[in-house]
């Protein structure tokens, strides 16, 4: 959307876009080591609201601003009914703040909790207001001393956002996924190293013990590497075989057509939005974008993988009654209730060819003899390497790991460190270990898992250098998405 069109459908005048407020960035968008970062968080739901404690009391951050299409309501998706509102509680210091609500969200909800923290923290200090915005872009042009945000949108809206901001000069974290489709992803990358802005994979930061299995690996604990298997509970959100058919009217003050974004019109409905978005291939990426990337991230940076050769999946499926006729579901809009994905790795250096095994909805891999006759079991989640003479089984983060077989006289090394520090990355310091520079593999794989469980599971070979699936050409339009005119990203 072009500057001019832009105005007009956000009501703002170009003279209020040119207030310049005291602070204002470099051309980097870096902010000097001893100022604060000044930081906006673009999606306030429950995830964003729940990580905004942690982010306010992160020393050297100021958040300065908030976005969110929703102002402000109390009918969001959770994993209990009041924990959320306690923990908010709890951060301001207020017990009974919004006490008989159900679970709060909204960009409102987020500013009154900023200030409020504030107000607690820094007692005698000057901090001005939270900004609240409902339209990501109208933040961009206003905070012109914003140093980063934080995106915590949902999944559909990352690519555009971070895209977006970038190109504003601001230096991004973001959570899971990159995006949901393998082109924007490339494009998010791309706008990374052309921008040279600092970025940060929130997900980088989880896995470190998965080091110890590499470790171990390397070592030659189990013989050469063959296999990696992970599996989850997730989802633990309804997976909805069809879409819904009645239409709701939208809730007050939220704007819908702004949660769309680069999304074509579809009605409103509560199906999609809040946490249980995360189950349509159209606005989420599934309980493997959803996990994957906490737990995976660091398989693939610790054994080098680059993006899958071959993918191949198999999804769970529903039948329903029609007429008293049983049939099958023909499901293109939402992720199975449980599947198996396997991705094919090539080799690569002295590490040999390797298939990294992805499980959900309750699946897991065969249980391993050595554990059998330990009259042992795999736990509801782990993480399995298995090697030529032995394997390591582990959480599934890649905690606790042990050796099943093999050598297991050796002795367990400690997690090697990595860099995470975002704030001094954004201050002009290293790149964190999630720059988004190293996300083309894993981001890759996850996607082109979606595709291949949209197409019934069908198998893909994936050639990364053309991006594209070599023998399937129906899978080509999944790779990117239809998108609402003035939405598209070059």
């Amino acid at each position: 959307m072009n500057r001019r069109s832009f105005l007009k459908s956000a009501g703002v005048s170009a003279a209020a876009l040119n207030i310049l407020p005291a602070l204002t960035p470099g051309a980097s968008g870096q902010a000097a080591p001893a100022d604060p970062l000044a930081v906006a968080l673009i999606g306030c739901g429950t995830q964003g609201l729940r990580e905004l404690p942690g982010l306010l009391a992160t020393p050297g951050v100021r958040v300065v601003a908030v976005c969110d299409p929703n102002k402000d309501s109390d009918d969001y998706v959770d994993w209990s009914r009041d924990g959320l509102r306690k923990s908010l509680a709890g951060a301001i210091g207020v017990a009974d703040w919004r006490a008989g609500q159900a679970i709060p969200g909204g960009r409102d909800v987020a500013a009154e909790v900023v200030d409020a923290y504030y107000a607690r923290h820094l007692a005698g200090a000057t901090v001005k207001p939270c900004a609240r915005y409902a339209d990501f872009r109208e933040l961009l042009e206003k905070e012109r001393g914003l140093h980063a945000v934080k995106i915590m949108t949902p999944d559909h809206l990352h690519a555009t956002v971070a895209i977006a901001a970038m190109r504003a000069g601001r230096n991004v974290m973001l959570h899971k996924p990159l995006a949901n489709r393998v082109v924007e992803a490339r494009r998010v990358i791309e706008t990374a190293r052309e921008t040279r802005v600092a970025t940060h994979f929130i997900p980088a930061s989880s896995g470190a013990e998965v080091s110890i299995a590499a470790q171990l690996v390397r070592g030659g604990a189990i013989g050469r590497l063959r296999e990696i298997h992970n599996w989850s509970n997730r989802p633990v959100w309804p997976q909805y075989p069809e879409r819904p058919a009645d239409t709701p009217p939208v809730p007050k003050d939220f704007d819908w057509t702004l949660w769309l974004g680069p999304s074509r019109d579809c009605p409103y409905h509560p199906h999609y939005t809040h946490a249980v978005f995360r189950g349509w291939y159209e606005f989420g990426g599934g309980a493997i974008a959803d996990m994957g990337h906490y737990s995976l991230w660091r398989v693939f940076r610790e054994f080098d993988l680059d993006a899958p050769v071959r993918v191949e999946s198999t999804p769970s499926h529903v039948c329903t009654l029609r007429d008293r006729v049983s049939v099958k579901i023909v499901n293109t809009w939402s992720f199975p209730a449980a599947c198996s994905v396997r991705f094919g790795f090539a080799a690569k250096g002295a590490r040999p060819a390797l298939d990294l095994w992805w499980y959900d909805g309750g699946m897991r891999p065969p249980t391993p003899e050595e554990l059998e006759r330990e009259n042992g079991e795999l736990p509801p989640e782990g993480m399995l390497f298995v090697g030529e003479s032995g394997k390591i089984l582990a959480g599934f983060l890649g905690e606790h790991p042990r050796v099943l077989s093999g050598d297991t006289r050796v002795p367990l090394p400690a997690p090697e460190p990595v860099n995470l520090d975002w704030v001094k990355a954004f201050q002009g310091g290293a790149p964190t270990y999630g720059d988004f520079l190293h996300a083309g593999p894993i981001t890759e794989a996850f996607n082109l898992a979606a595709v291949s469980l949209r197409l019934g599971g069908k198998r893909l070979l994936w050639d990364s250098t053309k991006l594209a699936v070599t023998n399937r050409p129906e899978a080509a339009p999944y790779l990117t998405r239809a998108y609402r005119p003035g939405w598209e990203i070059a």
